[in-house]
């Protein structure tokens, strides 16, 4: 459990090193506040997504529980490695700064926007992510937390332990992020293994089949 408890967080928090990296290259600067709202952004998305897992899993066996949620988890893991390895990709890297999991949902605009290019969060070009900024980029980021909590949440594991792991690691992430950009001067090692969180949540969810 605590295996599969570590591998979600670590699949859901990773986006968060890619932004941070992104940042830290352009010499930006996010505060340690508004690292604390990204990730509880992250930590509640995640925490309500699994409120709602485990209303559903009220009303079924919990063998078929953990198969649908092990289930959810695949189809989000195949859903990242698609963005990966689409052919679109390879064009769309060439005019976009797109380095993160890409959610597509037109209703929701500048959310959308800054999963494609994290730059867009600093509103004010201020070089500094501060206040409503940290609060849209979190909101940004925890999209596909939402998803992996429902499928979580039908495994069995802890919504507050998990909420927890994925808040401290997120904020790590992006910390990390942070001192890796100021360092490096290309994010390509970073880009290419982006598939690794979609291959994580196939891991978790196969585990539960």
């Amino acid at each position: 459990m605590w295996l599969q408890l570590l591998f979600l967080a670590f699949a859901v928090s990773i986006d968060g090193f890619s932004v941070g990296l992104t940042f830290g290259m352009r010499n930006m600067k996010i505060p340690f506040k508004s690292i604390a709202v990204i990730s509880c952004c992250s930590a509640l998305s995640l925490g309500i997504a699994m409120m709602v897992g485990e209303f559903i899993g009220q009303f079924i066996s919990t063998a078929a529980a953990e198969k649908t949620g092990g289930i959810i988890l695949i189809i989000l893991g195949c859903w990242v490695l698609y963005q990966y390895f689409r052919p679109e990709k390879q064009i769309e890297d060439q005019v976009t700064e797109k380095v993160i999991f890409n959610f597509e949902i037109k209703s929701l605009g500048v959310a959308i926007n800054i999963l494609q290019k994290p730059l867009t969060a600093d509103f004010d070009k201020s070089g500094t992510i501060n206040g409503v900024e940290a609060l849209v980029l979190g909101f940004a980021l925890s999209l596909d937390a939402f998803g992996a909590g429902i499928g979580a949440a039908m495994l069995g594991i802890s919504p507050f332990i998990l909420s927890i792991c994925i808040a401290i690691m997120s904020s790590l992430f992006i910390f990390a992020g942070l001192l890796s950009g100021k360092i490096l001067s290309s994010s390509k090692l970073v880009q290419r293994m982006s598939f690794l969180p979609g291959v994580l949540l196939m891991i978790i969810g196969f585990m539960k089949l």
